[in-house]
């Protein structure tokens, strides 16, 4: 199929113009683009133009889940007929493998895997190798070792009716795609057996296989929903993919088998001859274990720490990732490229450290440093056409694009906020930057907009909520130490008027784009440093760039660099915007948002949903009847995670664990 966009409106303001450019410098081999669009013009809508144009599979890089699920969101919205999956890391909870010479402390590998993003990552590599119009929304965790697509592809079944394939032929098959046999429950990557009837949940997606044999021949195949086994359809044929994306050939499992065995035995002589004995003992065990496991089940405990040896690379060479498995020719867009880029620099170093600790002192074969994230050059070498999204583009865009696009009219006809900068500290007859924003709070609410408050400090965000609070202000505060769901329930309190102004040292990570705040304060904005760096600063005035009214105050004693380029850029945006508006009669409107949107923020949380309750359930049915509510929760979980409501599948989860809890007790005092 073709990308096909669907929308109730049309590019307006500089989106058509940005759009033309775009998609011309990609017809003319253009290798790096930048789109420099201010904060609500609309950028992620021209770039679905610009895919729909160009008809080229596409994956956007954000660097953030949070900001991934939004992305992903959209485009869905976007392309509701075309493939748009959500490929990010699948751990809820990771402590790395590490070891601190220093202590003699080794840190075993821990980590909470989240199914239903398992389930995304498979169904993304499963989508770009069968189709073209797909558009895969990732975190910086597609520069990760996932596997060879090659081997991952030749493992897949396929099963036509009436063929010639057994019962028995099909459970081998299976077992060797990693997929388990189960005689309870199904689960994704599981199968079960009863007589002449087999039941397969695929990877990837929450539907039954039912598959119904007579005298060793398949007659009939259906598809059946996983909660109610309602029947949905028949199927004429079946394509099952692996469980996991470590698959290797047994040719190839033989001989990676002999090399880990050769590279173990190598090593320890090595380790003994200067005189570690210790370590040396410690990786024979580990490895001979692992071996083991490998040649029994195809598969161990960090497998991946092997991933060389069944890829078949070299020493150095670069793993296989999630950019392997798409087309020569797709197209890259690196959202808010300003801090991904450096996300993505920065991974290499981190991960090469530890693995060297953990070689050096005998947990690992010198091959684990091969299984590693890319290096920026080699991720850099392997997207091809790119496009750079930015309100603040860096010194990799801005250097290295053959074009930069500006993006500077909304289509609301919004220009940038007007800014004052005000002294920091008061003086005889001037107030101080607290006693001055009092007044311009009051004020502010008094329309009934918001406010954002930006401080240096977490103690100082606290002491000035606190402060506010005194002063009759309804605030709260934000930053790096709120749990998400603390954070989702200030937001929805921001939003709906039950909290006026909200404090925090870095808004940015939070993704504000609210309507409502038509004045950003910035404390102490002369303390020049990552806070208040230029782009920081930038960043943080578009927050009330959304609304009519929007203002920014820059509190300062002395102008710094950063200060006066910040509102150099501003003031010429602002020129811009000012001059359209006059030539094309356009008078600026807000930027309207449905209340519920804020769920969007962080994967869809309900406003109705009572955080602090949902662990204080008390239940006075039955045993049995608990059972199909826990069922009913199960599918709306699943429902949940399947639309990246990721937050109100973890709220059924908690509530689904309490209700099993309730049937384990009461099941216990009936045998009592």
């Amino acid at each position: 199929m073709k990308f096909q966009l669907h929308s109730d409106y049309l590019p307006a303001g500089d989106q058509p113009n940005a759009i033309e450019s775009l998609v011309a410098g990609l017809n003319n081999q253009m290798h790096e683009q930048t789109l420099l669009g201010v904060t609500g013009s609309g950028k992620t809508f021209t770039m679905a133009n610009v895919i729909e144009h160009t008809q080229r599979p596409t994956l956007v890089v954000a660097h953030n889940k949070t900001l991934a699920a939004q992305l992903c969101a959209e485009f869905r919205q976007f392309f509701p007929e075309n493939v748009v999956e959500y490929f990010v890391s699948y751990y809820d909870y990771y402590q790395p493998e590490a070891y601190m010479p220093r202590t003699d402390t080794y840190i075993e590998k821990e980590a909470q895997i989240n199914d239903e993003i398992d389930r995304l990552r498979h169904a993304a590599t499963q989508a770009l190798l069968t189709r073209r119009d797909v558009i895969i929304v990732a975190s910086v965790s597609c520069i990760y070792s996932l596997g060879s697509p090659e081997e991952y592809q030749a493992n897949v079944l396929q099963i036509p009716l009436h063929s010639n394939m057994t019962r028995e032929l099909i459970m081998h098959e299976l077992l060797s795609m990693q997929f388990e046999r189960t005689s309870g429950d199904l689960a994704r990557g599981h199968f079960r057996v009863h007589g002449e009837v087999m039941e397969i949940m695929p990877i990837n997606l929450e539907v039954i296989y039912r598959l119904e044999f007579e005298n060793g021949q398949l007659l009939k195949m259906s598809e059946l929903d996983a909660l109610t086994r309602r029947h949905m359809r028949d199927s004429e044929e079946l394509w099952l993919f692996p469980a996991r994306h470590y698959m290797t050939a047994p040719s190839v499992l033989k001989k990676a088998v002999k090399g880990i065995r050769a590279e173990m035995t190598a090593r320890v002589t090595e380790l003994e001859t200067q005189g570690k004995m210790l370590e040396a003992e410690r990786l024979k065990r580990r490895t001979i274990y692992d071996l083991s496991m490998i040649e029994q089940t195809g598969f161990c405990s960090g497998i991946e720490n092997y991933s060389r040896w069944f890829d078949g690379r070299k020493p150095g060479e670069p793993p296989f990732t999630l950019l392997d498995f798409f087309p020569e020719d797709f197209l890259t867009i690196i959202d808010e490229s300003h801090v991904t880029l450096p996300q993505v620099r920065g991974m290499l170093a981190g991960d090469q450290a530890r693995k060297q600790n953990l070689v050096e002192h005998g947990f690992r074969l010198p091959s684990a440093v091969d299984n590693r994230p890319l290096s920026y050059a080699e991720f850099d070498k392997r997207i091809g056409q790119r496009v750079y999204v930015s309100a603040t583009p860096g010194e990799i865009e801005l250097n290295q694009s053959d074009q930069i696009v500006e993006q500077i009219i909304r289509p609301t006809g919004l220009i940038d906020p007007e800014i004052l900068v005000l002294p920091v500290s008061g003086t005889k007859g001037t107030p101080g930057q607290v006693d001055d924003l009092i007044p311009r709070i009051q004020e502010r609410i008094a329309f009934g907009d918001r406010v954002l408050v930006t401080t240096l400090t977490k103690k100082m965000s606290e002491d000035l909520t606190e402060y506010l609070t005194d002063e009759g202000v309804k605030v709260a505060y934000l930053h790096s130490d709120i749990k998400t769901m603390d954070r989702v329930e200030v937001l929805s309190k921001f939003r709906n008027g039950v909290v006026d102004v909200i404090v925090g040292v870095n808004l940015l990570r939070e993704g504000l784009d609210l309507p409502e705040v038509s004045l950003v304060a910035i404390l102490d904005a002369d303390k020049e440093g990552f806070l208040r760096s230029e782009m920081a600063l930038i960043q943080t005035m578009g927050r009330a760039a959304r609304n009519v009214r929007g203002q920014v105050v820059l509190y300062a004693d002395k102008m710094t660099g950063s200060l006066n380029r910040a509102i150099a850029e501003t003031n010429r945006r602002r020129t811009i915007q000012t001059a359209y508006n006059k030539k094309h009669k356009i008078t600026p409107r807000s930027t309207t948002r449905d209340l519920s949107d804020i769920r969007g923020l962080f994967g869809g949380v309900p406003e109705d949903v009572d955080v602090s309750d949902v662990l204080n359930i008390e239940l006075i049915a039955e045993p049995h009847e608990i059972k199909a509510v826990i069922q009913e929760k199960k599918y709306a979980m699943g429902k949940a995670a399947q639309d990246l409501d990721f937050e109100t599948a973890a709220l059924l989860r908690d509530e689904i664990t309490v209700l099993e809890k309730e049937v384990k007790e009461k099941e216990k005092k009936r045998k009592k």
